[in-house]
This record gives C-alpha cells, sequence and structure tokens, in this order.
C-alpha cells in the first residue's frame, strides 16, 4: 500500500505540506508495505457512518477508540488486520497482546470448527475430554510442582481468583503490587492495578492492598546501563560496575521498608508482579529484585503470583513463560490473552497443595474451560511448539531492539528502548536528560502517522507515551524492517516539523 501525496489522510498530508515548504534530501518517501497474498473478501454489512452512530447510540460512552479517525476492521489474517475499504495494516499490537499465533490462524480455526460441530458447551458437572486433554498439554509446560489448573474467561478473573486463593492459604489480608501497575479491572482487582486512570472512586477498593516502589531503571530514582535483562539497555548515567546492577539492591531495600512498616510482622497474604509490566509500558525490573522479592514474601507467610497475562506463551523469546527470565518458580501463575488467541479464555495455575483450599466451599465457573475454549488452547500450544514461535519472538524481537536502539541514537525523541523478544517499548520524551514524557498531542501526531502508513502500534505507559510494540509471534523480519522504517519516517518528520515551526492549519 502505497501512501502518496494524493492518497494520503489529513494528518499525513499537514506533515508533507510542511514538509515541502523546505525540501530534504535526507527524508525517505514514505515506505511500502510488504507484500502478502492474503486477499479479504468485499466489506458488505453496514457503512461506516452507520457502525459510528451505533457505537455512538448503543455502547456505554466508556468504550472509546484509538485514533482521531478510528478504524473500521473487519478481517485479520496472520500478523495482518483490513479495514473495510480493504486496507491492509500490520498489526505490531496483537489485539492488545492477545494474538499470540496469528489471526485466524488455519490450525486454530480448524480445531474450533470441529469442535463446535460436537459439543459447544457443558459445565464441569460432566465430564468431557478437552478440558483433561487441555490441563495435561498446559501444565507440561509449567515447572516445578505447578500442576493444577482452574480455567477462567479472563485475565482479570485469573487475578481475582489468585487473590482469593492467596488469603485463604496464607491466612492473611495485606497484599502487595507495584505502582504502575496493571492487574485487571475488576472491582477486586482494581485494587491491585496501580494506575489512576483505571480506578474508580469505590469503597473498598484499596482494602488489604499496599502498592511498593515501582523498581524502574528507566523513570525510577534508581537504575542505568547494567540493570535489565534485555538486549537493550537504558542510556541513563549510573555508577553500576560492569555486567553489576546495584539499583537491584536500593529498590529491593525499599520493599524490605514496606514490610517494616506498612504490614502486621510476618504477615502478608501474596505479592503479585508482571513478569514484564504491560500497561505500564513494558517497564522490566533490575536484574535480580524478583527472585530476592519473592523470598522475601515467602518467609513472610505470603505467595508469590506471576502475572503471565501479556509476558507468557514464548512472547519473550529467551523463555517459555516472563517468570523464567527471573530464575523463579512462583506459587501462583495468572495466564489470559495469548492462551486463546483471541478466544476468551483465562487460567490459574498453583501446586495441589495451594489448590486444595478452593475445597473449603463450592467455587464454580459457568464456562470456564469449556470445550471450545479447550480445543482452541491446545491449538494454540501446538502452533507454538510446531512454528517454532518462541524462536521467532526471539530472533524477530531481537531485531527490533537493535533496530529500536539505533533509532534512539538517531532521534532525541527516543528516550528509552526496552523489552525482551516481542515484549517491546519504545518511550517518547520531549527531554531525554530529565525523560519528560512527550505530551498527548505530540505523541498522537507520531502514532497517527505510524497508522497512516499502514503500522498499528499500542499505546502504554501511565502518560501514554510509550509505543507498544506486542505483534503476533507470527512477525517477520521482513514486517519488523517495515516497522523501523515507519518508526524513523515518522519521527524524522515530526523532529523537521518541530524545528521548522510549522503549525496544522
Amino acid at each position: 500500500m502505497q501512501i502518496d501525496a494524493h492518497e494520503a489522510p489529513p494528518s499525513l498530508g499537514v506533515v508533507r505540506r510542511c514538509l515541502s515548504a523546505q525540501p530534504s534530501t535526507s527524508l525517505k518517501e514514505s515506505p511500502e508495505l510488504p507484500k502478502t497474498g492474503h486477499e479479504p473478501q468485499v466489506y458488505t454489512t453496514h457503512s461506516y457512518d452507520k457502525i459510528t452512530n451505533l457505537r455512538k447510540q448503543y455502547l456505554t460512552p466508556n468504550v472509546t477508540s484509538y485514533y482521531k479517525k478510528p478504524l473500521l476492521i473487519h478481517k485479520g489474517s496472520m500478523q495482518w488486520l483490513f479495514d473495510h475499504e480493504g486496507r491492509r495494516y500490520l498489526d505490531m499490537f496483537g489485539g492488545i497482546v492477545t494474538v499470540s499465533v496469528g489471526h485466524c490462524h488455519p490450525k486454530v480455526n480448524a480445531a474450533l470448527e470441529e469442535q463446535m460441530n460436537t459439543l459447544w458447551h457443558t459445565t464441569n458437572i460432566y465430564m468431557h475430554p478437552k478440558i483433561h486433554e487441555y490441563a495435561e498439554k498446559l501444565l507440561s509446560k509449567m515447572p516445578g510442582d505447578l500442576k493444577n489448573v482452574y480455567f477462567v474467561n479472563s485475565g482479570s478473573e485469573a487475578n481475582d481468583l489468585a487473590m482469593m486463593i492467596a488469603r485463604l492459604y496464607s491466612g492473611n489480608q495485606e497484599i502487595i503490587s507495584f505502582r504502575n501497575a496493571y492487574h485487571g479491572a475488576s472491582p477486586y482487582t482494581m485494587g491491585l492495578t496501580a494506575h489512576s486512570t483505571w480506578r474508580y472512586p469505590l469503597p473498598g477498593v484499596s482494602n488489604g492492598m499496599i502498592h511498593a516502589m515501582n523498581p524502574d531503571p528507566y523513570s525510577g530514582i534508581w537504575g542505568g546501563k547494567n540493570c535489565r535483562d534485555s538486549p537493550i539497555q537504558t542510556n541513563r548515567h549510573c555508577d553500576c560496575p560492569a555486567d553489576q546492577c546495584l539499583a537491584s539492591g536500593k529498590y529491593y531495600n525499599e520493599l524490605e521498608q514496606v514490610f517494616k512498616y506498612s504490614l502486621p510482622r510476618g504477615k502478608v497474604a501474596a505479592m503479585f508482579a508482571e513478569s514484564i509490566q504491560g500497561v505500564g509500558g513494558t517497564v522490566q525490573y533490575p536484574k535480580g529484585y524478583i527472585k530476592r522479592a519473592a523470598e522475601l514474601v515467602r518467609a513472610n507467610g505470603g505467595l508469590f503470583v506471576a502475572d503471565e497475562v501479556q509476558s507468557g506463551f514464548a512472547r519473550t523469546g529467551e523463555h517459555y513463560w516472563g517468570f523464567e527470565g527471573h530464575d523463579i518458580v512462583p506459587d501462583i501463575v495468572t495466564m489470559a490473552k495469548g492462551i486463546g488467541n483471541g478466544f476468551p479464555i483465562g487460567a490459574v495455575v498453583t501446586s495441589r497443595k495451594v489448590a486444595e483450599v478452593l475445597s473449603q466451599a463450592l467455587h464454580f465457573n459457568t464456562y470456564g474451560g469449556n470445550p471450545l475454549a479447550s480445543a482452541v488452547g491446545i491449538a494454540v500450544l501446538d502452533v507454538i511448539d510446531e512454528e517454532g514461535l518462541q524462536k521467532n519472538a526471539l530472533d524477530v524481537g531481537t531485531y527490533l531492539l537493535k533496530g529500536l536502539d539505533k533509532l534512539r541514537d538517531k532521534y532525541d525523541v527516543i528516550g528509552d528502548v526496552r523489552g525482551k523478544g516481542l515484549m517491546i517499548g519504545v518511550e517518547l520524551v520531549s527531554d531525554r536528560e530529565t525523560r519528560q514524557h512527550l505530551s498527548a498531542p505530540h505523541f498522537v501526531e507520531i502514532w497517527e502517522m505510524c497508522k497512516d502508513m499502514g503500522v498499528l502500534f499500542g499505546r502504554g505507559g501511565l502518560n501514554a507515551n510509550v509505543l507498544r510494540l506486542k505483534p503476533p509471534l507470527c512477525v517477520t523480519r521482513s514486517d519488523a524492517e517495515y516497522a523501523l522504517t515507519v518508526i524513523d519516517f515518522a519521527c524524522e518528520t515530526f523532529l523537521k516539523k518541530r524545528k521548522r515551526g510549522c503549525r496544522k492549519n
């Protein structure tokens, strides 16, 4: 899809009019999408205006859309999405880190169709084969004694249940999570989530919740060039010796203060941590911190819960699970999103000893582990293995990270590049020295340009200034190269425009 001056949407057209006043020999022409053999069927449903009106009339007003002119997507194929006019987009966000093996993957589609023609639904008051086959296959991926699973329908449900299990098992009430963490938006998990933008003023939400200092090597109090388990380190200056992170110990000391001052002595129910923070902007912790934190929690009677909703299922490349990068075996693992490639399914995995606390009363989930979800889950696990998607996540993700690092060297607007595998964040700033976030209008200008050139990135961080790159794991090097070219083009265009003081009409 070549975007030229005649076909460009208004936002890109404005940028080009600004640039035309002072022609540049260095600014490349807008790049062209990689080829694909997939041709989507023609969209024949309601018009764009009709869908827009139906959305405004019937959906609750909190349901918002990306972009100034929201996309109307009607078809997906692997890493590609197609809108109602047939325009093709490289999906570098995977339906919010959910499409793990590719949109409409043929093997997953076939498994779902076969199960639909066999048995749609029966609850676990009866036995059906798929949930048992799926449990065995999923748990074969888990280390240690993590050999019991309870299936739910979403990440919020999974974390809800993990909170209850931890409190029942420990006999304690207080639960620790990090500032900047996101663990769900249900009334129960809202207390775990430590973003003001996701919290409603409801009584009891924060009951028993403690938010510890976020150990962020880029924007936190401490951190620098030797802190992260990533191919790319922050360029923030620090006094750490080579291959040693001093910030880890300093953040750990702050966590110890929470136990000393904010908890009943020796009594905590659990600590929750995403292996890499997702909604918070792909934040990674200093090396060694999570392992020491887990030990501290257990020494005080609690369980350590790894939230793998976004970082699980081979996304980090080096490991199948994000927590493996921290050299720990959690007490509970919660998962969703990529587990079902877009089908609603989640899970809580723990040991038999911990799981037994659920026998104290009846607990039931009508749809958890239903035949359709289980069939999809099995197919997703098979595809990850058969198509070598963990290795692909490592190879393509490392290629992306190194390319983004070169762009950081080139453009001051890129303050930080971080992540592992295909869980990547690019933080945009207005001042690299102070790490001041790029304002929303300026971020949106770059973000919209990327969309206009056919690449869809997510948006994250408390200040919504982080490009989130979490594509389907089937994305290729040529796709990665195109995404890099688009970011390069958008940053160069943005900075040239800002330098000239050009304003939109």
